[in-house]
Parts: structure tokens; C-alpha cells; sequence
């Protein structure tokens, strides 16, 4: 059973939220303001996390950077764009406006759950690319392309994220551990050479460069 964290110190939504997500067969977990939040991410760590921004103590942006590895869906009545690419580009993996409708909230939160847990999984797929987290090995069609390991790993983030938009910074910092080398410098570099391998193969473009954002699948 996914589990599922709500921070929102609104009750009445709360309340909503976890009797829908509850006979949707999720198990639900509530914190009411941000500093309760922080202390039970730091206890245990649910499958996603709902996320209001106006919270007592600690508000959704500080809470934010504390939760790592976990969807999080940004609920906020902040409608301008600005405020949504903000909290997009600090990690937040979807936003979603209120007030919202539960069947269209409902579908986001499976879509992120899909998403997160086919990352956790030997073999992660888009189009006609296929990876192998195994041994490292990344296949166009049935052929087999020859990446660095920088490449692979900006790939693997990539794809693993296939809805997002990257933030130059933020994928610098997601793809450290696998690639320490890789500098904010060489990182167009690396994604230039890794564009050419790929449509030598394909003859197709899979990365689009969202500019002065970051980059994305297309």
C-alpha cells in the first residue's frame, strides 16, 4: 500500500483529501504545519507528499529541501507562473492550484507514483531509447550507443523525470554522486555530444533545451 503524506493545515481539505485517498486504497498520513512536517520526514519516508505552501512555523518552501528522493505535489492558490516554475525548478514534482478537482489531483498523484516507481527499476524506457541501470548500457531501437558516464547519467535523470523541466543546477546536483566531474562549464558540452549520439542513431532530437529554464524530453 503507497503511502502518502498530507501537509495542509487546512482541516477541511485535509479531511477531504485523506477520505479520498483512502478509498482509493492509499494509506495517509497528516501534518499541519511545517515543522511537524520536517520531524516526520525525518521518522520515516512516505511514497509522496501533498504539499500546501501557507503552513504555521516552517511554510512549504522551507519544507521543501528537506524532502528528498520523494514526489512531491505542490497544492497552492498562487496561480502565476512564476511562483509554479520556482517551486518546479527547487524540486517539487508537479503543482497543482486550488482550489483543485479531486479526480484531476487523483491522476497526478498516480502519474508521480508510476513515475517513481519505474525509476526504482532495472530497466527505464522513453520512445525507443531503453536504459539498463544494471550495467550501464543504453539501446536506440536495438542498437546499442556508447555514452560516458556523464552522458548516461544525464540521460538516466532525464528519463526518470520525462515530465519535468531540469534546472541547469538542479541537475547538477542530482547526477553528482553518479558523475562528480561534471562542472556547470561542461555540462552543455555534455549534453551536445550526448544529443549527437543519440540522432546519429535515431535521426531524432530527444532533449530540448528550455532556455535560461534548463532542459527536458520531448
Amino acid at each position: 500500500m503507497k503511502k502518502i503524506l498530507i501537509i495542509d493545515d487546512d482541516i477541511h481539505i485535509g479531511n477531504a483529501l485523506e477520505e479520498s485517498l483512502t478509498c482509493e486504497g492509499y494509506s495517509v498520513s497528516r501534518a499541519y504545519s511545517g515543522t511537524e512536517a520536517v520531524l516526520m520526514l525525518s521518522q520515516s519516508s512516505p511514497d509522496l507528499v501533498l504539499l500546501d505552501l501557507m503552513l504555521p512555523g516552517l511554510n512549504g518552501e522551507e519544507v521543501l529541501p528537506h524532502i528528498k528522493g520523494i514526489p512531491v505535489i505542490v497544492m497552492s492558490a498562487k496561480a502565476d507562473v512564476d511562483s509554479k516554475v520556482s517551486l518546479l525548478m527547487s524540486g517539487a514534482s508537479d503543482y497543482v492550484t486550488k482550489p483543485f478537482h479531486l479526480k484531476e489531483l487523483l491522476a497526478r498523484i498516480a502519474v508521480q507514483l508510476r513515475t517513481a516507481e519505474s525509476s526504482g527499476k532495472s530497466t527505464l524506457s522513453y520512445a525507443d531509447l531503453t536504459l539498463s541501470t544494471d550495467n550501464y548500457t543504453v539501446r536506440v531501437a536495438d542498437t546499442e550507443v556508447k555514452l560516458t558516464r556523464t552522458e548516461y547519467a544525464i540521460l538516466k535523470l532525464l528519463v526518470q523525470n520525462q515530465t519535468q523541466i531540469i534546472s541547469k543546477s538542479s541537475m547538477l546536483e542530482r547526477i553528482f554522486e553518479d558523475t562528480p566531474d561534471c562542472t556547470e562549464s561542461s555540462l552543455k558540452t555534455h549534453i551536445s555530444h550526448l544529443r549527437t549520439k543519440l540522432s546519429d542513431i535515431s535521426g531524432r532530437d530527444y532533449i530540448e533545451t528550455i532556455w535560461g529554464i534548463g532542459f527536458r524530453l520531448k
